[in-house]
Formats: C-alpha cells, structure tokens, sequence
C-alpha cells in the first residue's frame, strides 16, 4: 500500500504511482496520529519515511522469547506430543511471533482433521516449513 513508485512501464505501474501519491496527499492533509505498520522497510517510498517522526523497530524474538510465545500460544484444549522439545524448536528454528501463530494454527487444525487435541512434532515441522517457504528460506 505504501509501495514506492516507479519508472512508468505499464498501466498497473502509472495507478500504482497515482495511489502512493494519492496517500501522501492524505498524510499531508490529516492532523492526527497515524500508525503504520510494514515487515517490508525497504519497500516503503522514501518520501513516506521523510514524514515519519519515529520508526520502532522489533527485532525477531531470541530463542526464550520464542518459546514463551510458543507457549502462549498453544490452544487451552490442546497438548504437546511428549516427543515435541519447544526450546530444542525454538532455539533452531527463528520464527516471529505471527509465523509461530500461523505454525500453531496449522498444527490445531491438523490435530482437528485427526480428531485430537495433541499437537505432533511432525505437524508444528510441517508448520514450520510452510512459514520458512513463505520466505523463501530453507529448512533443515
């Protein structure tokens, strides 16, 4: 949404610009508190950055930060399979606080496909495969 503007090569490239330059003509003209919210910094245009008082940066959460998400975030009706480490995970695996929701959510519906409420290993790997595809990042 707050994309930067191009080099004009298509239609789609000439309505992009128009919208970025639309927004900031509303940014410029409202008088109020505006939050943004972007994984993708780099992607932003410059001349939204120029108009920012303050950026806040998250870093991804270390490995106990991790893990306390992972428990967090665990359904009250669900359980871990005994087998499933979650330091041992997240300490391997660096995932941010919205991958691990997704993670989790993949693994509850697969344990609700198996008419169960234990969470597998196997699943919350597979989970955290497609999180790491996502990405386009290997996992090992």
């Amino acid at each position: 949404m707050f994309g930067k503007r191009s080099n004009v090569q298509s239609a789609h490239d000439k309505y992009a610009n128009q919208e970025v330059s639309y927004l900031l003509q509303r940014v410029e003209d409202f008088s109020g508190l505006i939050i943004l919210a972007s994984n993708y910094k780099n992607n932003i245009d410059a001349a939204f950055v120029r108009r920012f008082n303050a950026i806040v940066h998250f870093p991804v959460p270390n490995a106990d930060e991790r893990k306390q998400i992972w428990l967090n975030t665990i359904p009250k009706p669900a359980v871990l399979c005994d087998d499933t480490d979650l330091y041992f995970i997240a300490s391997k695996y660096e995932l941010t606080g919205s991958s691990i929701v997704s993670v989790i959510h993949y693994a509850s519906l697969q344990a609700i496909n198996k008419k169960s409420n234990v969470l597998s290993k196997t699943d919350i790997l597979q989970g955290i495969k497609k999180e790491y595809e996502k990405e386009d990042r290997v996992f090992s």
